[in-house]
């Protein structure tokens, strides 16, 4: 099947670009953006998935204000399209590739709506590929980019607008594909007890940003980890200014994580990210907010990545922060926003955390158990 793309000399493979390279059910194409001003007065989230073996597109809002996180979702029957990036009232547009991309939110019985624009502060960060074997097979193998930026446009949240204002509202983008688990579960004998450790940081501040992430077994060694120091713009940098050149990736990078005592989630954090010469960076994390990912369908029961929804569905939901069981499963998969300190530099970003199942070095053994 032919598709516009396929006017481009983009190919990878000998098949037309809408027939992905792998039959895997669990193909996945994923947009994410996150937003924030650095007293938590406002939090938001976004991310559009196509999960072309499936034949699924979906996309999620959600927002936190005055300690209500509330969200949208919607879902539809893929498009044969590649370039056709809406989901419901959901848009996705690339305006320059790796500088400026928009999402707009039309109006909706959710009552969110907003027109967002995203301009990079920072060169997008290529992070080394993610790739995992459980019981000879393939579960993830994705690679994924992550770059900074600043928001403005509005949010719209029952009518009364929110304006952004770039030198106030903060955050961060994403762009993922390859293999992980999506979509319903498949038939088959049962699989082993899961365990997932994942930490994701990506800080601001005045002058450069800071890049952490990493996964753990549940001994505490890792199957991936990445770090990265880069140059940014400064908030009063004009539009069309040069990014600042490329960063410099960490040769180490570890992390210390204060839970809440009955928890999965940090106190506070400690990250170290160490260059191949010179002394090291130590970045020192507050949370102040905690975002549920939830709200975009990580880990929903019914609103879950690539699940069939049927040929166009959507639903409004919302929930009190301050009553959101730390140890519900549904609840475990986080952002929380964080103060952040790099010697005399001070900053913002978010501390991301979904921790299942044992994990040794944070004194973990259960699948759900919470920090002693």
């Amino acid at each position: 099947m032919l598709t516009h793309l396929d006017e481009y000399p983009i190919h990878q493979t000998p098949e037309p670009i809408a027939h992905p390279s792998t039959g895997d059910r669990n193909f996945y194409d994923r947009y994410f953006f996150n937003g924030y001003d650095a007293d938590g007065e406002i939090f938001f989230a976004v991310a559009l998935g196509l999960y072309p073996n499936r034949r699924v597109m979906d996309a999620s809002l959600s927002v936190i204000r005055d300690g209500v996180q509330r969200s949208i979702h919607a879902s539809r029957l893929a498009p044969a399209e590649r370039s056709e990036t809406r989901v419901g009232p959901i848009s996705v547009e690339v305006v320059e590739p790796m500088r400026t991309l928009r999402v707009r939110i039309a109006d909706n019985d959710g009552g969110l709506t907003g027109d967002l624009v995203f301009r990079a502060r920072a060169g997008a960060i290529e992070e080394p590929r993610f790739r995992r074997v459980a019981h000879g097979r393939v579960v993830m193998d994705s690679t994924r980019f992550t770059q900074f930026g600043r928001f403005e446009g509005s949010l719209g949240i029952d009518g009364v607008r929110i304006a952004l204002d770039p030198r106030r509202h903060l955050g961060c983008r994403d762009r993922s594909w390859g293999i992980r688990p999506v979509g319903e579960r498949d038939a088959g004998a049962p699989g082993p007890s899961p365990q997932f450790f994942w930490l994701w940081a990506p800080l601001h501040f005045d002058d450069l940003c800071t890049h952490f992430d990493v996964n753990e077994d549940e001994a505490g060694s890792r199957w991936h980890a990445f770090g990265a120091v880069l140059p940014a713009l400064a908030a009063d940098a004009p539009a069309d200014a040069a990014l600042p050149e490329l960063p410099r990736p960490s040769e180490r990078v570890a992390h210390r994580i204060d839970w809440a005592p009955g928890t999965r989630r940090a106190r506070s954090a400690r990250i170290v990210l160490s260059p191949v010469a010179g002394p090291d960076d130590e970045i020192e994390l507050e949370p102040i907010l905690t975002f549920q990912m939830l709200g975009l369908g990580y880990l929903h029961p019914t609103w879950g990545h690539g699940m069939w929804k049927g040929e166009r569905a959507f639903e409004a939901e919302q929930w009190k922060l301050s009553e959101c069981a730390p140890l519900d499963p549904r609840y475990l998969h986080v952002q929380q926003l964080c103060r952040a300190r790099l010697g005399s530099r001070r900053g913002v970003g978010v501390l991301e955390q979904l921790v299942i199942g044992p994990h040794a070095p944070s004194g973990l053994q259960g699948l759900f158990d919470g920090a002693a």
